[in-house]
């Protein structure tokens, strides 16, 4: 494929095919997330949670990284790769859970514990990640809370309930920042309970970031990509589901002949789809990848000061 001057305005009528074209004229890597739409996920090279996505940004040859996710996603893929484009293709794509932390805000709360080692979950932003001693994914936020030095106390940020979950499981105890993920608090405990009563046999899986009332029914926790695992692996005949629903369309294709059911939010609403994950579309990829924009662009120090927790994290990381 050759790139011509002019930046063509209409989207071709094949996209998908279009994408890929650009993908390998760039030398292009399409890195998603578990919660994109099906036919982002369906085209991209890898598909993941975060802790994978992290890893394959950071050991990726690609000229360009093309991050179909949420905003902090596209700027760790930044982070580790300074000198390629990384392109997210829609810079809304922002995450309620970052926006909760602010970087001031988070300034002066750990102010308050100086003497606190500061872990902090992936989800949130550079500026936030820059204040951190050591950063975490839901894969890998117990085990590494476990390596901690046992008299020092820790500052979890930036989602309570998976804090709360931590603390549990590692036997630590944790101040916690009080954010929480708008997706995973919209659950329906009465919805969760009708399906339960509606199919007995099924297993309850979900995500460590619900809130405790909906954890204290699920028969199985874990991050997206261990919920992933359980579908294929456990001895359920069929699965409900505490996640963002875009996780469903990989379990249904790993595991296709089993059920697996959504839990809807407050009123039988849909809102349990994160609305930001929505942003992204196969035209935006293929825009993003035409015009390499919009990008990412971090400055230098903050960078560097972002980098340092997120190499501790991957360095720990079994």
């Amino acid at each position: 494929m050759v790139l011509t001057a002019a930046i063509a305005e209409r989207p071709p009528s094949d996209l998908t095919e279009a994408i890929k074209e650009l993908r390998d004229h760039r030398n292009a890597v399409i890195l998603a997330h578990y919660y994109q739409p099906p036919e982002i996920q369906d085209i991209a090279d890898l598909v993941g949670d975060s802790l994978e996505l992290a890893r394959r940004a950071a050991s990726t040859d690609a000229d360009v990284i093309a991050f179909c996710g949420v905003h902090f996603m596209a700027e760790t893929a930044k982070i580790l790769n300074p000198s390629k484009t990384v392109v997210l293709p829609d810079l809304e794509a922002g995450c309620s859970l970052a926006d909760a932390c602010p970087a001031d805000g988070f300034a002066a709360f750990r102010a308050q514990h100086p003497d606190h080692i500061v872990v902090s979950y992936i989800n949130c932003s550079a500026a936030v990640k820059a204040q951190s001693d050591l950063i975490c994914t839901s894969s890998n936020a117990v085990e590494l809370v476990r390596q901690l030095p046992a008299d020092r106390p820790i500052l979890f940020a930036p989602d309570q309930n998976l804090g709360r979950w931590v603390a549990r499981n590692s036997g630590r105890e944790l101040t916690l920042w009080p954010g929480s993920c708008l997706v995973h608090e919209t659950f329906s405990e009465e919805a969760l309970l009708r399906l339960k009563l509606e199919h007995p046999e099924a297993e309850v899986i979900a995500h460590p970031e619900c809130q405790q009332h909906l954890l204290d029914l699920a028969d199985f926790i874990g991050s997206t990509s261990k919920l992933l695992q359980r579908a294929e692996t456990s001895g359920a005949s069929s699965f409900i589901v505490l996640t963002e629903p875009g996780i469903l369309h990989r379990m249904r294709g790993r595991v296709p002949h089993k059920p697996f059911f959504e839990v809807p939010g407050a009123d039988g609403c849909s809102c349990n789809a994160c609305p930001y994950m929505r942003l992204n579309t196969l035209e935006k990829l293929w825009r993003c990848l035409q015009t390499l924009s919009p990008a990412i662009d971090l400055d230098e120090g903050l960078r560097l000061r972002a980098l340092a927790p997120i190499e501790r994290m991957l360095a720990l990381s079994p």
